[in-house]
């Protein structure tokens, strides 16, 4: 199946963040692709960049974002194809929104969300509530897993998607430092799955929306660039190129894991509990 990661501008109108997000989905959907997913606070706008303290979230236009939400899904249905768009998710007035990923299906709904479970120190103490789990859905035949910003730097992540059977994962962050970078092809070589990778416009220059490979190496890669765009990749198991990551490395790693196959070769030999023997 072929997917895509978008880049687009962001702003503090949340009708011309919709906007360019339609435009995308549209034009990802001629092209054949049957999910794309965009950067973190694509929609709403995200903490210190469009929404400039905490206490702007009491005054945000929830009503207008939530009609451009039910719009994006809409098109969607429409063009029969996935949307995995970033966006606030609005609790009670008492407690910070959520930092979320909204996935809509090629039927026009609302399949799952996911919310930021590993938060920054400054997004914890002011800007969001933490989510509690991972999501896992499935395309096609693929699974699919969610995450955001500075969930890179904590493997476990994607080691649990690895465990839950994920083929990829979709990560979105308002921007990509090169430290984001190296962990992320480090996360796809060392579990072996695709890792989609959607930024801001903004921010290209830090790192351009693009695609690894579960070999840990990009396979596309937009330019770098302040106009909204979008790359693609196609998702295929029996690639000949990922024929070693994915049928002998992934296969192999979870028996490694589970640990019976050297629990088996254990042996009783007194040389090998002997630690200070040569």
């Amino acid at each position: 199946m072929k997917i895509a990661a978008a880049q687009t501008a962001v702003s503090k109108d949340i009708s011309t963040n919709a906007a360019l997000i339609r435009q995308v989905i549209s034009d990802a959907a001629a092209e054949g692709v049957r999910l794309v997913s965009f950067c973190e606070g694509a929609l709403s706008g995200y903490s210190k960049a469009q929404i400039v303290t905490p206490d702007e979230w009491r005054f945000f236009d929830w009503f207008g974002y939530e009609k451009e939400l039910r719009s994006i899904a809409e098109l969607c249905g429409m063009l029969g194809i996935f949307a995995v768009v970033g966006g606030a998710h609005r609790l009670s007035a008492m407690e910070r929104p959520h930092n979320s990923l909204y996935v809509f299906s090629d039927s026009g709904d609302l399949l799952t969300r996911y919310d930021k479970r590993f938060l920054s120190n400054s997004e914890i103490n002011g800007w969001y509530t933490p989510g509690a789990d991972p999501i896992v859905f499935e395309v096609d035949g693929f699974r699919f897993g969610c995450a955001i910003c500075i969930e890179s730097q904590f493997p476990e992540v994607f080691m649990e998607y690895e465990r839950l059977g994920a083929d990829a994962v979709l990560f979105s962050s308002y921007g990509i430092p090169e430290h984001f970078q190296i962990a992320l092809r480090a996360h796809a070589g060392l579990n072996c799955l695709w890792i989609s990778v959607s930024t801001t416009a903004q921010k290209a220059h830090k790192g351009p929306a693009g695609i690894v490979g579960p070999d840990g190496k990009w396979a596309a890669l937009c330019d770098v660039s302040n106009d909204t765009s979008f790359v693609t990749s196609i998702l295929d198991r029996l690639d000949p190129g990922y024929d070693v990551p994915l049928q002998k490395a992934r296969p192999w790693r979870a028996k490694a894991r589970s640990g019976e196959i050297y629990r088996e070769k254990m042996t009783t030999d007194s040389r090998s509990r002997d630690r200070k023997g040569y």
